[in-house]
């Protein structure tokens, strides 16, 4: 009888059984914990927007020109 090598417990063969079409396996912890990437906007507080004018503010959503400069991404109201 051959005893096979110690290659450090079961991590090896996590996701065998799925890779040979079996079930998929139960992970006791949740993959979906990762930083939430949702506001993919650009900022540019300072800036003065290429299309209006006016200076960008903290939080105002920007766009980034082929010109190299910032436009809102939706310009505000001029009042």
């Amino acid at each position: 009888m051959t005893t096979p090598p110690d290659f450090g417990g079961h991590e090896i063969e996590e996701g065998l059984l799925e890779d040979l079409g079996g079930p998929a396996e139960h992970h006791p912890v949740s993959h979906q914990d990762g930083p939430v990437l949702d506001d993919n906007e650009a900022h540019a507080p300072g800036q003065v927007c290429a299309v209006c004018g006016q200076v960008i503010t903290p939080g105002q959503d920007v766009r980034r020109r082929a010109s190299g400069g910032w436009m809102h991404e939706v310009c505000p109201d001029r009042t």
